[in-house]
């Protein structure tokens, strides 16, 4: 028979063989938020690689110092002196205190100033790390909404919209307007930006610039239902002359997305194909993020304003709003009371 130490001898080979999948998966991971393609995301990796270094400043020490001790007086070391009596050192608690806070202040700072560096609501001041941004250069305008559980991209300039295909030019700024048609989700494409919320009712907004072209993966950071690990869609980052040519593919080979074709685009839905459209409707993206895509509802900035109105005393004042085709419609603060209750 053999002994308990030749039989775990065996295994161990064994074990190791079980642990060779594993590693040789974790070998093809892509570490994209260490090797991005945008200038904000090149920003946000620096800030993350100098603020593991600054902790790594105590972590490392203290990790030593613990195997350290742990060797030098160990039960079977005769030369460890042994001193019950001691129970203070100012030099010791000089270095244990003044290096963390010297760490936290250091954090503190990279991160109060990297805060409102990477404000995703501050526009652009550079291409990169070596080009400022040139005077007369305009944003592209990408207006983004959350569905369940696939992505709206509305092209405002370009009269377009996709869904889960998103494109941009190289080194031109892009200005997103986001916002979700029934829960929160969370727009994030690792190589571009960091993540951005998308919240029913409210438009959230994110500045970066892609610098290198290739196709990148973005989706949803977020859970937000059964089908949100298909929340998935490609960014394209063109040359300016790939860009003008998707954009007329995409009018080429699309078809016109109307008020009732986004009603139906709505409604959940997993595994959902790249789609084209050639045309938008006029002020979806208002009408989508004030809840007042379908006939009959009037927008909610709408409801806001007559609910403030309201709330002054105006009883009986006639504010304008607008219907679901954004005609104005005249609507009395008492006659909008059943609406806001």
């Amino acid at each position: 028979m053999r002994s308990p130490g030749q039989t775990m001898s065996m295994h161990r080979p064994i074990r190791w063989l079980l642990l060779l999948p594993v590693l040789l998966a974790l070998g093809g991971c892509n570490a994209v938020l260490l090797a991005p393609a945008g200038d904000l995301a090149v920003r946000q990796r620096d800030l993350i690689i100098i603020s593991t270094c600054l902790m790594l400043l105590i972590i490392i020490p203290v990790i030593v110092l613990t195997l350290v001790f742990a060797w030098r007086y160990r039960a079977s070391n005769p030369d460890a002196h042994y001193n019950p009596e001691w129970d203070h050192s100012t030099v010791l608690e000089l270095l244990i205190w003044s290096a963390p806070l010297l760490i936290i202040i250091a954090l503190g700072a990279v991160t109060w100033v990297s805060t409102h560096k990477l404000d995703p609501y501050q526009p652009l001041s550079r291409l990169d790390e070596s080009r400022s941004l040139p005077v007369d250069v305009q944003p592209l305008t990408v207006e983004v909404v959350a569905l369940d559980w696939k992505w709206l991209f509305l092209y405002p300039e370009q009269g377009i919209a996709t869904v889960n295909e998103l494109a941009a030019p190289v080194d031109r700024p892009i200005r997103f307007k986001i916002t979700a048609s029934t829960v929160m989700n969370s727009f994030f494409i690792p190589a571009l930006a960091g993540q951005v919320y998308a919240m029913p009712g409210m438009e959230t907004r994110l500045h970066a610039v892609i610098n290198e072209p290739g196709v990148y993966e973005g989706f949803s950071a977020n859970y937000s239902g059964a089908g949100f690990s298909h929340m998935r869609f490609r960014f394209h980052g063109l040359s300016k002359e790939e860009f003008s040519r998707w954009v007329q593919k995409v009018k080429a080979e699309g078809t016109p997305l109307s008020r009732a074709t986004y009603t139906q685009l709505e409604q959940p839905s997993e595994r959902e194909p790249v789609r084209h459209y050639a045309s938008v409707a006029t002020d979806l993206f208002d009408a989508i993020l004030n809840r007042c895509v379908q006939a009959g509802q009037v927008c909610q900035k709408d409801l806001m304003a007559l609910d403030s109105r309201r709330a002054r005393g105006l009883t009986g004042a006639v504010c304008t709003a607008s219907n679901t085709l954004g005609e104005p419609v005249d609507v009395t603060v008492a006659g909008a009371e059943r609406l806001l209750q």
